[in-house]
């Protein structure tokens, strides 16, 4: 069986992959584990080295990936630029650069009280293989970073493109393929969510998924099932908290672009605004203002700045998430479905509404599109609230001139991620990790945090072969106070530490005596 590629703005073929069945995925997973066990014995800078080939390689076919993206995907083609090759190349170069130090182990240094001669070290040791599935909105930077990771760690990967960028999927392998990499050791495999299924039941000993809240459930549930580790990124319903300080000019451009970049679509768009009371006509006033500015149109023009969503199934809901919103009373100012002429995508105007009421679904369910509600508040620990009460928890922005203010709202914001007078920062900036709480995923990807949570720290340590140590049998009553002693003489009060020294002296002589004697022996 095939799977057809059919770009989202006029339902033209752009191309097929072969389906792969439970066997297939099975045979990809083994395939993977016997090169895997070559490529961990490599030392981290000659994998680091094949990272920095990658992102030579994604520069070298840029054009191609431009191209593809923006007619698989439909994202507007400066946008493919921007969010797709970009990231991907700072992912590659910044694993390339700091891979091998973050991944280098540590020395650990121990108490000489008790371990007087140890020596400890803990390293990294790959996992095996790892899943990656990836998503539809997001189609080539997001699971090539993952896939980078697991493979920086020393990792075999298997990698399930979403069914609706099987094309763009299939070249993060051609990008690694024309760095080098050992052949059978990243697999990719294609289909829908039983291929998908079949992968995250498959012998993994990692998966790493970015998609719905709803098939982010499947997945978390099966992991359990198997024991397997899991990292999960599912969304979010971020909010933009605008104070009465705020550059207004600045948070309307910023927020707008963080809630109508890639047509609203990607993990951590803006879908909820609280702006006070004092700013608030200012605000929404120039929100509505550049929504309705934006362009929407062909994702191959470059002035293009809104594309079609990836799928009708998109639109539709919403559409029903609008409609809920304005029949409970919420004011549509601008947006939602519209055709382009020449064009026959699911494509919605950036849509800014007011007004929203708590019970109405668009306060509780993530919008699929480009909408943001704009909730005006009377102060700041209302909107700090009102961000709050969600089951999500992505990420959130905060704008506002005082540095000092915006960090004591951060504290207070249950999310993964809070950026100052920006949005989506660290979607860009691999050094940082992505990743939220509660309903918004497990575990984080980017940052050093990912790529040691794509290895198993193996703890070493090294004590002569000589003697024993004081704690090992024969069990006495100078043992025991001498280890009741070294309790005392960490004791903050100074009692209980002259007490320490008083009672232990004697004892713990006896015990070092002892353990001296028996190092002497052969």
């Amino acid at each position: 069986m095939t799977l057809s590629s059919v770009a989202p703005a006029t339902g033209e073929a752009l191309g097929t992959v072969a389906m792969a069945s439970q066997h297939d995925v099975l045979t990809a997973v083994a395939e993977a584990r016997a090169v895997q066990g070559l490529w961990a014995q490599l030392r981290l800078s000659d994998r680091a080295r094949y990272m920095a080939r990658a992102a030579q390689a994604v520069i070298d076919e840029a054009d191609e990936l431009v191209e593809l993206i923006c007619r698989e995907q439909g994202r507007p083609r400066t946008e493919v630029e921007i969010g797709e090759l970009l990231p991907a190349i700072e992912t590659l170069q910044w694993l390339g650069e700091a891979g091998p130090r973050i991944l280098s182990g540590e020395r650990a240094a121990l108490s000489r009280v008790l371990h007087p001669l140890t020596r400890a070290r803990w390293s990294y040791e790959p996992l095996g293989v790892v899943a990656v599935l990836g998503p539809a909105a997001e189609p080539f930077a997001t699971p090539l970073g993952d896939v980078a990771v697991a493979l920086m760690a020393g990792n075999g990967v298997v990698l399930k493109p979403s069914p609706h960028a099987a094309l763009s999927g299939a070249r993060v392998a051609r990008v690694f393929a024309r760095a080098g990499l050992p052949p059978g050791l990243l697999q990719v495999v294609q289909g829908h969510a039983a291929t998908g299924g079949a992968l995250v039941e498959a012998p993994v000993a990692q998966v790493r998924f970015t998609g719905s809240a709803l098939a982010g459930a499947k997945v978390l549930e099966e992991c359990a099932r198997g024991v397997k580790r899991v990292v999960a990124e599912l969304g979010g319903t971020d909010a933009a908290i605008v104070c009465a300080d705020a550059n207004i000019a600045r948070a309307v451009e910023g927020i707008a672009w963080g809630a109508f970049a890639n047509a609203g679509q990607s993990g951590g768009s803006i879908e909820r605004v609280y702006v006070l009371r004092e700013v608030a006509d200012e605000l929404l006033a120039g929100l509505i203002a550049r929504a309705r500015a934006l362009r929407v149109g062909d994702p191959s023009d470059p002035e293009t700045e809104i594309g079609p969503l990836v799928g009708g199934e998109r639109l539709g809901r919403v559409v029903e998430l609008l409609d809920d919103a304005v029949a409970q009373g919420a004011t549509l100012h601008c947006g939602g479905p519209v055709d382009v002429a020449g064009f026959s995508g699911a494509f919605c105007a950036p849509a800014v509404l007011a007004g929203v009421p708590a019970g109405a679904r668009l306060a509780r369910e993530e919008a699929p599109g480009p909408v943001v509600a704009v909730t005006v508040v009377d102060r700041e620990e209302d909107a700090i609230a009102a961000a709050n009460d969600s089951t999500l928890g992505l990420g959130a922005s905060v704008w506002t001139a005082d540095r000092y203010k915006g960090e004591r709202i951060a504290q207070q914001l249950r999310v993964g991620m809070v950026w100052m007078n920006d949005h989506h920062v660290a979607r860009s900036a691999p050094q940082l990790p992505w990743g939220g709480v509660h309903g918004s995923g497990i575990g984080r990807a980017r940052g050093a945090i990912a790529l040691r949570t794509c290895a198993e720290p193996k703890v070493v340590t090294w004590d002569p072969p000589r003697g024993k140590a004081f704690w090992w049998f024969p069990y006495d009553r100078a043992l025991a106070r001498t280890v009741r002693a070294v309790a005392r003489l960490r004791s903050t009060r100074d009692a209980d530490r002259e007490r320490g020294l008083r009672e232990g002296a004697a004892p713990a002589l006896t015990v070092v005596a002892r353990t001296m004697k028996s190092l002497r022996r052969r």
